[in-house]
């Protein structure tokens, strides 16, 4: 268990590359006191704090041509994307069952990133707090908008927390996590550039105007997370983890071969840099 924090980026199927680099410092037992997610980071943090070896791999590559988890059925029928049911509900509880136990056990802060829809503030819930509710609240960080519907938690309704703090480092930095190890699920730290879509987001989501906002500032959002992150790496503050090359998969992929290429990829980089992780986090 180590004094640092543990900061996992989304990006949807990309982040079978975080399950990879996950599933490596499983099998060395390696955990950190604060670990903190959003969206597929979250979802892959959650079976890593669990300590179930291979799950991550098991759910999103064994199961990702169920028609239930990713396809266009799913959006005629439901109006989203990823089964979210199927997901969050029926996989964890039934399929491959998720262990809550060991989670609730487990000494490690874990944190999950959503956006409050009314307010489009990023709100953050902690295992500590929530119990089994934590699924739900994984689902919530989740949903991104257009792909599957808002949350009711709590008396907020919640979306996915990438659209607000998509790399949630400024977090742990102000939990007290004076060093933090980051994975990301780019190769590179390319700056996201003006989108279109922000006007379309307005006329969709003129219920929750904040999270029109949100979505139209997510490149400033991102772009000031990489700069704080490269000056964080100056300081030596910040140990980067992030895919070695470019394995070509989309948030959305189903295909397994390139998904299993991908888990590979992270868990090899793992491997390759854990004696310099192991000395950084100790020094």
């Amino acid at each position: 268990m180590h004094n640092c924090g543990l900061v996992l980026e989304g990006g949807g199927m990309k982040g079978l590359y975080t399950a990879g680099v996950l599933e490596y410092f499983l099998e060395r037992d390696l955990f950190f006191n604060y670990v903190i997610g959003v969206s597929a980071g979250a979802c892959m943090g959650a079976s890593y704090l669990s300590r179930q070896k291979g799950r991550n791999k098991e759910v999103n590559i064994g199961l990702v041509n169920d028609s239930r988890y990713l396809s266009w059925r799913n959006v005629i029928l439901r109006r989203q994307l990823f089964g979210m049911d199927f997901l969050f509900d029926h996989v964890p509880n039934h399929i491959v069952p998720f262990d809550f136990t060991a989670l609730e056990k487990g000494k490690e802060q874990f944190l999950i990133g959503t956006i409050d829809c009314h307010t489009g503030e990023a709100l953050y819930y902690n295992k500590q707090e929530h119990g089994k509710d934590i699924l739900k609240i994984i689902r919530a960080s989740s949903s991104l908008p257009l792909i599957a519907p808002p949350v009711e938690y709590d008396g907020r309704v919640l979306l996915d927390g990438g659209l607000v703090d998509p790399i949630p480092i400024k977090k742990a930095k102000k939990d007290g996590n004076q060093k933090n190890v980051v994975i990301m699920t780019k190769t590179n730290n390319e700056r996201l550039k003006p989108s279109r879509a922000s006007s379309f987001m307005r006329l969709l989501y003129r219920k929750y105007p904040a999270v029109a906002d949100s979505l139209h500032k997510r490149l400033i959002t991102y772009n000031e997370a990489l700069s704080f992150i490269e000056a964080e790496q100056e300081k030596g503050n910040v140990f980067l983890i992030q895919p070695s090359e470019d394995v070509p998969v989309s948030s959305f992929e189903r295909n397994q071969k390139r998904l299993e290429n991908l888990y590979e990829l992270g868990y090899h980089d793992a491997k390759t840099q854990f004696g310099r992780l192991s000395e950084w986090v100790r020094g």
